[in-house]
């Protein structure tokens, strides 16, 4: 006997309350509408790639169209690997199951099948359906326009009804996952070791940024949510681990813009006895690598402008850049005040914010970041620093420089990465150059980690350690106009 259901409501009611009322339908007949298992014998996507005429098969997936002609209809169901072809008729199922397929399956729900692989008189490959599921009944319609989701507050506040109905999107999230994979087989296959470090720091060290601030209240302590895993990255390299990774999530409490989230993905790793010379070698190497396997091509159009990776990259003498915006030599100041009322007599900046600079190394990077990175478009290595980065090691020719670079591409920082220092000495009075900094207003400041410097002083190797910006990475290699498009659930006002 079929289950009835009236469908004359649906002049009455929304849809939701269609879908309401034919799920308590089904309840009061014994049939519950959300199944506890289903056994497939095949995905929709292995169908799609290797199923045969005549193949039989039990697959299952959601519900994203469905056209039903009399005693014949149409669905399709899809995941995000791919969207595959059924037909449902009254020849395979009798007219009780027809009736509840049309009154009761609709879009949105998901349902399993079980039945044989044919192709139409078009060609599409189909599955012809003789038996039906229904495994979970969906109480909310999909988007109208399921074929392009358009609105950003529900792309990025539903993400899940993005994947439904953008493919361009995703492709985003499955490239994202084979890039995951591909940089733990690339740097496992040449000797580097994945940890885990704590995300619950109670030192905000390893990177110049204003940290998350949260209470443990077992141990009745304040903790920083990390910014950076490095310091502890280089404790494993102490213990003896010559080559680690991480791929960590941290947490920078700054402005949020196309190319900044407060919640990131960072890689890092850490090798011994390399330099930062080695490091830029293997960096190329491994990015053209990313793009090989996950483009199938070291050039890529972003924002309308065509990068090649696998060409000869640019180089930026950071230094050298800045002497000749400014016409003087940076390094001969040490006087942040004097530098300052040197730069403001040239007029080339808002002097407003040169006064609202904290520090020589704020002001550098405050004139890099106006006049310098925004020109900087094919792939480049910028070099040559000033020594304030407190973890990073002096060049042995000139202590006012640093062993340091960076990559970037259309103004975008993507990695970076210097010669670690693992001079205790030196390094305790890095830290305690930025205590002062902090002291006089610095939030970015580092913190002094005695932990760390413990560590330091019972011995590291030389190493050079980098930083890889994920989002930021795959906001250029998919082609997306800000990290909000390539993070499943990103921060939102």
């Amino acid at each position: 006997m079929a289950i009835e259901f009236d469908n004359n409501l649906k002049n009455l009611y929304k849809e939701t309350d269609i879908r309401k009322l034919k799920i308590q339908t089904l309840k009061e007949n014994g049939i519950n509408p959300y199944a506890p298992k289903f056994d497939q014998t095949r995905s929709i996507q292995e169908i799609l790639s290797s199923g045969k005429d005549g193949d039989k098969v039990s697959v299952a997936g959601r519900v994203i169209f469905k056209r039903v002609f009399g005693k014949f209809s149409f669905v399709k169901i899809s995941d995000i690997f791919g969207m595959l072809q059924v037909s449902i008729g009254v020849n395979e199922l009798n007219a009780d199951e027809y009736k509840f397929f049309k009154d009761f399956v609709d879009t949105g729900d998901y349902i399993g099948v079980d039945g044989e692989i044919y192709h139409t008189n078009t060609g599409e490959l189909t599955v012809r359906v003789h038996k039906l599921h229904l495994l979970s009944k969906a109480m909310r319609p999909l988007p109208e326009k399921f074929h392009g989701l358009t609105d950003i507050e529900t792309i990025y506040r539903q993400r899940y009804l993005d994947l439904i109905t953008n493919e361009e999107h995703r492709q985003v999230f499955l490239k994202r996952s084979k890039m995951l994979a591909y940089i733990r087989k690339f740097l496992g296959e040449n000797g580097f070791i994945e940890v885990e470090t704590p995300i619950l720091q109670s030192v905000a060290c390893g990177a110049a940024a204003k940290p998350f601030v949260t209470k443990h209240n077992a141990l009745d302590k304040t903790y920083n949510l990390r910014i950076s895993p490095e310091t502890y990255l280089k404790q494993v390299v102490a213990g003896g681990i010559p080559r680690v990774f991480e791929l960590a999530k941290n947490f920078r409490n700054e402005g949020m813009d196309s190319s900044h989230l407060q919640e990131f993905t960072m890689l890092e790793w850490y090798a011994s006895y390399w330099d930062y010379k080695k490091n830029i070698e293997f960096v190329q190497e491994f990015i053209k690598g990313i793009l090989m396997e996950c483009n199938g091509s070291t050039k890529l159009t972003y924002q309308g402008t065509e990068l090649d990776f696998g060409a000869e990259w640019d180089r930026v003498d950071y230094i050298q850049s800045l002497n000749d915006l400014l016409g003087l030599n940076i390094l001969d100041y040490d006087d942040v005040e004097e530098l300052k009322a040197k730069v403001k007599a040239l007029n080339i900046f808002d002097n407003k914010e040169i006064d609202a600079v904290v520090g020589l190394g704020g002001l550098y990077d405050y004139m890099y970041k106006r006049k310098i990175r925004p020109n900087i478009i094919k792939p480049t290595i910028v070099y040559n620093y000033p020594n304030l980065v407190p973890l990073a090691r002096p060049s042995d020719a000139n202590k006012k420089i640093i062993e340091m670079f960076q990559v970037l591409v259309c103004g975008i920082e993507l990695v970076k990465a210097y010669s670690e220092l693992v001079d205790p000495q030196i390094q305790r009075a890095g830290f305690e150059e930025q205590m002062r900094n902090k002291l006089k207003g610095d939030e970015e400041a580092f913190e002094l980690d005695e932990d760390f410097l413990l560590a330091m002083e019972h011995g590291m190797p030389p190493m050079s350690g980098l930083g890889f910006g994920i989002d930021r990475f795959m906001t250029v290699m998919c082609d997306q106009p800000t990290i909000r498009d390539v993070v499943l659930f990103p921060n939102m006002k």
